[in-house]
């Protein structure tokens, strides 16, 4: 039984046919388009791939309204700027016709990028982990430069306790019992973790570095793409979803990652404490995700049963064990630190 509490979703998109797109990018990148028009996968915003009459492949971006400011999307796309003056492989926005890289269509903002395809891998190489720590490190020394504006902070009392409020108040938890333990449990986790986070230092990063989001381009470098989870966060939140395993399973690869790291950049190696805590507040940003989703679009389609009674069990049993691997220390790694 799903025990979601019914509501109306909202239509957060209106409709983008194939020429309300092309004629907004015609116009905002002053050139003609071909009839190509290809809607991609993506859950929260529209993406299209385009082309234009000379050939150029493009991708525009509808952001999903709500979701982001303007202040946070033009951090993401000034992180990437900056990333790119710098020369590392990262996917640009373009400089529209208003002299902007956003531009606007009732209350969509969207942005258009060169097409880059490219291949991603379920597991590197030692050298690629050499690669993959000099890409991360140069992200980060440039990341460190100044602050964004308007990027959440990834920090247990910020992120993760605006994260569970919000899901306690939308009402997808259907059951106030249920409701009630996973409160509880979230704030036993917040209270656990926030202290190993003092005097941590936060920057600009990725957010969301995973291995669908570093592609491979043959004859060039690891490109990083997909900066919407953009943050400001400790630097260790780009590693940890690339290991193949635990800290402790990943000695290898977390030596040949530090060896091309600091090669470019200092890398604080006290914040290996962090991956376990770090990995637990990502389940509450999945659940939070989903929820945004569901609120929007009336369902989860990624998750089977999001919102049931089975689903709350599943996730509060997940975060106890997490929890339980926190107090065990199984993130410390005291020969690297």
């Amino acid at each position: 039984m799903n025990d979601q509490k019914k509501h109306n979703p909202s239509q957060p998109f209106p409709h983008l046919g194939p020429e309300r797109v092309l004629n907004l990018v015609e116009k905002a990148i002053d050139s003609r388009c071909t009839n190509l028009c290809r809607q991609l996968s993506s859950y929260i915003n529209r993406v299209f791939e385009i082309e234009t009459a000379d050939g150029r492949g493009l991708v525009v971006k509808f952001y999903r309204p709500g979701r982001w400011s303007k202040n946070a999307l033009l951090d993401e796309h000034e992180f990437l700027l900056e990333l790119d003056h710098q020369e590392i492989p990262v996917i640009p926005p373009m400089m529209l016709s208003n002299g902007e890289t956003l531009g606007s269509y009732g209350n969509l903002f969207f942005s258009v990028f060169p097409r880059c395809g490219g291949r991603s891998s379920d597991e590197f190489s030692e050298e690629q982990w050499l690669e993959i720590g000099r890409l991360l490190a140069r992200c980060h020394a440039v990341g460190a430069v100044h602050a964004s504006r308007d990027r959440i902070q990834m920090l247990p009392d910020h992120s993760t306790a605006e994260q569970v409020r919000f899901i306690l108040e939308s009402g997808v938890i259907g059951h106030e019992q249920v409701a009630s333990r996973f409160s509880s449990l979230c704030r036993e986790f917040i209270d656990e973790i926030t202290p190993l986070f003092q005097g941590v230092t936060v920057s600009r990063i990725h957010g969301d570095c995973h291995f669908s989001n570093i592609i491979y381009r043959p004859g060039e470098s690891f490109y990083i793409i997909d900066f919407d989870d953009m943050a400001m966060g400790p630097p260790v939140q780009d590693l940890w979803m690339l290991l193949p395993g635990t800290p402790r399973e990943s000695l290898l690869e977390i030596d040949f990652f530090l060896e091309g790291y600091e090669t470019f950049h200092h890398f604080d190696r006290r914040s290996f404490r962090l991956i376990e805590p770090l990995r637990g507040m990502r389940f509450l940003h999945y659940i939070a995700w989903l929820t945004h989703q569901y609120i929007a679009d009336g369902s989860a389609p990624i998750i089977t049963g999001f919102g049931s009674a089975e689903y709350w069990e599943t996730e509060i049993a997940d975060l106890e064990d997490q929890l339980k691997r926190i107090r065990k220390g199984d993130g410390e790694l005291a020969n690297l630190i």
